[in-house]
């Protein structure tokens, strides 16, 4: 899989730009990361490990611990992810309106 394809995953985006303020837990990913199911989160956050995006960093304490923060990789890449996210807030009425143009019979 291209680079490209994989840091343009919709759940590497959302979660590079949920590490953009601050290192996480999993289960603080898993709550910021809304509609992602576990298995996906360890899944992306594994890929984002291999391409050096994500640092995992685990404690040998009881319970485990493992926190996960962007590499100075991750944290420029994750300066792009939020000028996307931000536009798409930006433009969501303006997109799903003309989904819906788009979308209408031509009255025929």
């Amino acid at each position: 899989m291209s680079v490209f394809a994989r840091i343009a995953d919709k759940w590497a985006l959302l979660i590079v730009e949920a590490l953009g303020e601050r290192t996480l837990r999993f289960g603080e990913l898993k709550a910021a990361v809304d509609g992602i199911s576990h298995k996906m989160l360890g899944q992306t956050l594994r890929n984002l490990e291999r391409d050096g995006i994500v640092e995992r960093t685990p404690y040998a304490t009881v319970p485990p611990r493992v926190d996960y923060a962007l590499t100075p990789a991750g944290r420029e890449l994750q300066e792009t992810v939020h000028g996307i996210c931000h536009w798409t807030r930006r433009h969501a009425g303006h997109v799903e309106a003309s989904r819906r143009r788009f979308d209408a019979p031509d009255g025929d």
